[in-house]
């Protein structure tokens, strides 16, 4: 019977329509193939106006039609191939252009900060290359970037000095830094966490005590050891042989640190502090008072509470997360900034570049650290690192990156495949650190298969105090939507806060996955970055339909912020003017909310070619990446004539 019947609507369907005009039925039951259906219409739609059903729509009188001035091409002289005709496997990173400056063109550190009515000191190094004739280089110095020095008006001293691009402000004729703050000490106290000399020494000679961190993780291994017979013995008593790998939340409990006997912690105790006598015999007092004197408690049963409800949390960010980018989302509204992923082993090594990372600017009133490793005992050490060394509020673990030179070494995502070392990385790090221990993580190593829900209780048995989940696993990168879904799932299965993360670019998205999720917050990444204003909407409910001149203001602070933390003398402008560059790549996509003909813009939305509704507007929308080398030049100056810039999302832009 199902036979003749198809057979029977395959013969209705190739019928023609018939003369009384009555509608043949393939054209009320027929489906096309989406497929074919779906390159169709993308077809006809980029054939009639150019335009996709999948792009952001603005209002016709904004739209500009794509033409070959739009197409991306390669720079010139620059291959695409290698000689072997294969393509680089070592990335662009590898050919972004560096710019340097040379010894030669610099002013000698020792005259550079002399005081007004003070001598000009001697230089100690023989074969020192840099500039000693401070007449001669006063003449020669280039015509100053601007007439007022952010640092100066806003600290009463620029540490520049001479150096300083904009020092006509505060440089005497006798070519003396003038001083209006007594107080110069207080300037570099404003941003915390910085590497201190005699502790870099100490790192890099290998002669830094780390045997409080050593005896903790191998504590660790111990409890981990104990758990894995306890898991055989359990197995053989009911006959089964092997365990299985899917059951993770049905483990059997085991016996933590907490469980530790007396014993355990005296020795811990006298490694802390082997000056101190601790009496085998104490005095149990009398009265209903607490046994705090008595049984020393561990720095994770004195972990500071803290209240992650309803905040908005800024995500650590590779590369454009930068100091100067959390003060102005700070500004904006943000409660909640992490530094950048900050590699264990380089801090382990006392790498300057990599403890830069950590730096904390005082308007951060609740920061964080993420770091990342594979290694056990090596995390640890760096847990009892940053106990020592670093002022946060808490410590994050990064476990979501997915790039490969991260995720081949078994750090970032490739960590959460490793039952063991994870296990042992968050039992240790949380056992020395008195602040909560974080984690971000992603869904799962592939689409097909996430994992995050297993090892959300198992990491909150193990001591972490929060989880942050990205709703896409490593193989997804940031393709397809987030699986919010997933991500409420994930916090049902614990009793600790949880951050979720993936696709917010308005209040309206914040609200409905925060609602849809039961999630204790929302963690911003890319919003952040094309809207830093974001947090200012979710707060006041509203979409803000910011103008050009506002826009153009908050990139104003960035330069002013970036000249004072790295500098405002011409290394410290040309960092600044690259990092500036690096967030405009993913500012230009932020679409004016006044034209969008379907509001609010969504963030997996493709972006049209328009025009702004005044000419900043049209410059900041931009994606021609010599534009934003136009935005730079007005708050850094002109670029030198050897300038060039290749951004690092190569395909947003064209030049």
């Amino acid at each position: 019977k199902l036979i003749l019947l198809d057979s029977l609507l395959q013969e209705m369907e190739s019928n023609v329509d018939t003369p009384d005009g009555s509608i043949k039925l393939s054209n009320v039951t027929s489906k096309p193939k989406v497929d074919n259906w779906a390159r169709e219409q993308t077809a006809k739609d980029s054939k009639d106006n150019g335009r996709s059903d999948l792009e952001c729509y603005v209002l016709e009188q904004y739209f500009v039609p794509k033409s070959s001035e739009h197409i991306v091409r390669p720079a010139a002289g620059v291959a695409e191939d290698t000689k072997d005709g294969k393509k680089d496997k070592q990335g662009q990173k590898t050919k972004r252009p560096i710019m340097k400056i040379k010894f030669s063109d610099r002013l000698c550190n020792n005259l550079v900060d002399v005081a007004p009515g003070a001598e000009l000191p001697q230089c100690n190094f023989p074969n020192c290359k840099m500039q000693h004739d401070l007449a001669a280089f006063l003449a020669n110095k280039p015509e100053d970037l601007g007439p007022e020095c952010f640092v100066f008006v806003t600290q009463g001293y620029c540490p520049r000095g001479l150096a300083c691009r904009f020092s006509s402000m505060h440089v005497d004729q006798d070519g003396r830094n003038v001083r209006q703050s007594r107080d110069t000490v207080m300037v570099g106290k404003l941003v915390t966490n910085q590497l201190e000399k005699d502790v870099q020494v100490k790192l890099r000679k290998k002669k830094y005590d780390f045997k409080v961190a050593d005896k903790v993780c191998e504590e660790a291994w111990d409890i981990i050891n104990e758990t894995g017979k306890a898991k055989e013995e359990g197995s053989n008593e009911n006959g089964n042989g092997k365990t299985s790998e899917n059951s993770l939340s049905a483990a059997p409990e085991v016996t933590t640190n907490d469980e530790e006997p007396p014993e355990k912690k005296v020795k811990l105790a006298e490694i802390e502090d082997p000056a101190k006598n601790i009496p085998s015999n104490p005095i149990k007092p009398l009265g209903p008072v607490s046994d705090e004197d008595l049984i020393k408690l561990r720095k994770v049963e004195k972990k500071k509470a803290l209240d992650w409800t309803d905040k908005t949390y800024l995500a650590p960010l590779t590369t454009v997360g930068n100091l100067p980018f959390r003060r102005v989302c700070k500004v904006l509204g943000a409660d909640i900034t992490c530094g950048e992923m900050a590699l264990g082993l380089p801090l382990l090594q006392g790498h300057g570049p990599e403890w830069a990372l950590l730096k904390k600017h005082h308007t951060e009133d609740f920061f964080g650290v993420q770091v990342c490793g594979c290694s056990p005992p090596q995390m640890a050490r760096v847990a009892q690192l940053l106990e020592d060394r670093v002022e946060c509020d808490f410590v994050d673990i990064n476990m979501g990156c997915p790039i490969d030179l991260i995720y081949k070494k078994g750090m970032g995502s490739g960590l959460m495949a490793r039952k063991r070392p994870m296990e042992n990385i968050v039992r240790s790090m949380s056992s020395l650190l008195s602040k909560p221990l974080t984690i971000k993580m992603r869904t799962g190593l592939y689409s097909d298969k996430s994992i995050a829900h297993d090892i959300f209780p198992l990491v909150e048995e193990w001591g972490a105090s929060a989880l942050t989940i990205h709703g896409r696993s490593r193989e997804q990168r940031y393709t397809r939507l987030a699986d919010w879904d997933y991500i409420g799932k994930c916090v049902e299965t614990v009793n600790i806060p949880v951050f979720g993360n993936g696709d917010i670019l308005n209040y309206e998205d914040y609200n409905l996955q925060k609602e849809k999720s039961k999630v204790a917050g929302i963690m911003l990444a890319r919003g952040a970055l094309i809207k830093p204003w974001i947090f200012k909407e979710i707060k006041e409910q509203r979409h803000w339909d910011i103008s050009g001149q506002e826009r153009l203001d908050i990139v104003k602070d960035f330069c002013n912020y970036g000249l004072e933390h790295w500098g405002s003398d011409d290394k410290g402008v040309e960092n600044t003017r690259k990092f500036l560059l690096e967030w405009l790549s993913f500012t230009y996509r932020y679409v004016p909310h006044g034209i969008l003909q379907y509001p609010p813009q969504r963030i997996h939305e493709r972006l049209p070619i328009f025009k702004g509704r005044n000419e900043l507007e049209t410059l900041l929308s931009s994606p021609n990446s010599a534009d934003w080398v136009k935005i730079s030049e007005m708050f850094l100056g002109k670029v030198r004539e050897d300038f060039q810039f290749m951004p690092k999302h190569k395909a947003n832009s064209y030049s």
